[in-house]
């Protein structure tokens, strides 16, 4: 790991009010609390790449930039596809502090605007019209009520079947029910890293490796570099990894930026040349993975397929360039677990 600090994130319950737009939320699961309220990602670009389908929000992390008033309010939105094997994407969107969409001064903590809207099928200061099911960009209106508009058919579809079918031209259609669609919300909090005793740990590693007496004789030597290779490459990564996060389990997020990923295996560990640059030529950098606990709080176990990652991780412009107000394409690299490794994110 890097020198640079780590942020660690984790999830804990919070009132509704305190995970929307005006208190610049980090948080997981629910609709997106769009930062800015123009330019946001079209239908075309929130759609999986690989099966055509829409992705859902997965998290959102506010990370302003010290010193650059163009990033005074900055946030990343990270979406996946709930098909197993498909795509994720994240976007980034950045405020100036006087803005268009949000006062000057910081918002109450105590207690909620007496705006709030906890619907919000209507973005307020843009108008855009946003999808009843996912929270994203929607102008697909039902054809009887014209209450609720939809991303597309897929999501239209999926909530005439669930509870629209019996509620649409109601007052029920008004009121706001939470999408079988969504993951689960959380507020997604961070604090500082503890300091690690970690080089002492690996030097003990080491020693503990150089004692053990050899289990190798009468391999032959093909065998023999093949299994060091293994153990040099993948399990200690792995091991560095549990020891990294034993003091604090529960950690969904480790934020970075400028930093290095904690990574969960030797194996597709992306080179320099694998991250591209910036639309506006600037190389990108890593900010932020999240990590394989956090797919225990998102209920998408079963006994087939479902979604899974060993990290995700998140490599953003290192200049923080704007995009003409339009919400821009950041980069993150998926790597999985070894299937040696895969039980460490599923409950016991």
């Amino acid at each position: 790991m890097s020198s640079v600090e780590v942020d660690l994130g984790f999830l804990e319950e919070a009132d509704p009010w305190r995970l929307r737009s005006p208190q610049f939320p980090s948080k997981v699961g629910g609709k997106p609390a769009w930062l800015s309220q123009t330019g946001l990602p079209s239908v075309a670009e929130l759609e999986c790449q690989k099966c055509r389908l829409p992705m859902a929000f997965l998290l959102q992390v506010y990370a302003p930039v010290s010193g650059l008033d163009r990033c005074f309010h900055r946030t990343l939105f990270l979406f996946c596809c709930k098909t197993p094997e498909c795509y994720t994407r994240v976007f980034r969107s950045q405020l100036p502090r006087r803005n268009d969409f949000y006062s000057f001064d910081p918002p109450p903590e105590d207690e909620p605007p007496s705006d709030d809207d906890p619907k919000q099928s209507v973005l307020p200061s843009s108008g855009v019209k946003l999808c009843w099911v996912c929270g994203c960009p929607g102008n697909k209106a039902c054809a009887r009520c014209h209450t609720v508009t939809y991303c597309g058919k897929h999501h239209q579809t999926l909530h005439w079947k669930n509870t629209h079918k019996r509620e649409c031209c109601s007052q029920e259609a008004a009121v706001a029910t939470a999408s079988s669609f969504l993951f689960p919300e959380s507020e997604l909090v961070t604090e500082p890293e503890e300091e690690q005793r970690e080089r002492e740990e690996e030097k003990q590693e080491a020693q503990r490796s150089d004692d053990c007496p050899s289990l190798a004789e009468g391999l032959a030597e093909s065998e023999l570099e093949e299994m060091a290779l293994h153990e040099t490459e993948d399990s200690k990564v792995f091991q560095r990894f549990k020891r990294r996060i034993a003091t604090e389990p529960h950690q969904v997020l480790r934020y970075t930026r400028g930093g290095s990923p904690l990574w969960v295996s030797s194996q597709l560990i992306p080179s320099e040349q694998d991250i591209p640059p910036c639309t506006c030529g600037a190389r990108r950098t890593f900010e932020f993975q999240v990590m394989p606990q956090l797919l225990n709080s998102l209920r998408v176990d079963s006994t087939g397929a479902s979604v899974d990652w060993g990290t995700l991780a998140v490599f953003t412009c290192a200049d923080s360039c704007n995009h003409d107000d339009q919400y821009c394409t950041e980069f993150i690299w998926k790597q999985d677990f070894s299937s040696d490794q895969h039980s460490l994110n599923k409950k016991p």
